[in-house]
């Protein structure tokens, strides 16, 4: 009896061990500012016009032992594209740009993580933009993770991208210099 009560626990102890551990779902902290969404287009050749947007939710999943289990969702409100000027924020939001009236949301939906092994991925995705979804590629390194101040958990990542602005039905033209939109994306997430 006291030796099947021994190998129950040991066999218990190792189905412990060897279970599969579960991505832990995370939802991005837009609401304490720690997440954004910003872009840059080149102006003239002379300088970069820089934006964000202002108002952007979502949700994702990671499991730093199986990484490439990844996933990400995440839904942008258009009209609150801000570059820091009024009248140009108007012309972005109006029909030769985003169309907001007309395509109020953006949205990012992963299909895809390669982990690189060194806190580096490529995730791949669809976004819909402007009434077109595309897959793009984003590079991602991830910052951190680990318990906050206030007995939360937390995972930080970082992005960069980059997409022709005619490959989404925005056809105005700026000169070719102006036509990659280049994103940069930090997100953090505060575990369910």
């Amino acid at each position: 009896m006291k030796k099947t009560l021994i190998s129950g626990l040991a066999l218990a102890g190792l189905l412990a061990t060897t279970a599969p551990v579960q991505a832990a779902d995370y939802v991005i902290d837009t609401k304490g500012a720690h997440a954004f969404i910003s872009f840059r287009v080149n102006h003239l050749g002379t300088s970069w016009l820089l934006g964000r947007f202002n108002e952007f939710e979502g949700e994702f999943s990671y499991d730093s032992a199986n990484p490439n289990a990844s996933k990400v969702e995440v839904e942008i409100n258009t009209a609150s594209v801000d570059s820091n000027h009024a009248e140009r924020d108007k012309h972005l939001r109006g029909g030769d740009f985003l169309d907001v009236s007309k395509y109020p949301k953006a949205s990012f939906v992963s299909t895809g993580f390669k982990s690189n092994g060194n806190g580096t991925a490529v995730m791949t995705g669809d976004l819909t933009l402007h009434g077109v979804t595309k897959q793009i590629s984003i590079d991602v390194s991830k910052v951190g993770e680990g318990k906050d101040p206030w007995g939360g958990y937390r995972a930080g990542f970082s992005g960069t991208t980059e997409f022709k602005m005619k490959d989404f039905g925005i056809n105005y033209n700026l000169g070719p210099l102006a036509e990659t939109v280049y994103m940069d994306l930090q997100v953090e997430g505060i575990r369910k």
